[in-house]
């Protein structure tokens, strides 16, 4: 006869789902990555796990956060000055940026960097 530890350990293992990932380099606006992180900290999860739970539960048509979780991003988007809402969505454009080392128009050399 099975114990209880090695029960419970099977039903554990029945849940899992086994998955390959890959590493991305997606880009995303740079607050909301940062609302994204700390979100991921605050919940003990990867920012990678994170992610997957938000699409996973928007393919489904549901709402991945909680009354307490959605607080908690109201409280993170006003600390990192996230004004961006959903209908800002597929309006983003992106800074035009000149790589580093590149002449400007005036023959100045710039870095990219702010002085």
């Amino acid at each position: 006869m099975m114990n209880e530890a090695k029960i419970n350990e099977a039903k554990i293992n029945e849940s899992q789902l086994l998955i390959e990932r890959v590493q991305t380099g997606v880009r995303m606006e740079k607050r909301l990555l940062k609302v994204l992180k700390a979100l991921a900290e605050y919940h003990d999860l990867s920012l990678g796990d994170l992610l997957e739970g938000i699409v996973l539960h928007a393919f489904d048509g549901k709402t991945p956060f909680s009354a307490s979780s959605l607080k908690r991003i109201h409280d993170l988007k006003k600390f990192y000055a996230l004004d961006l809402d959903s209908s800002a969505s597929h309006r983003l454009t992106e800074i035009k940026r000149r790589p580093a080392g590149k002449k400007a128009a005036s023959g100045k050399i710039t870095t990219g960097k702010k002085k």
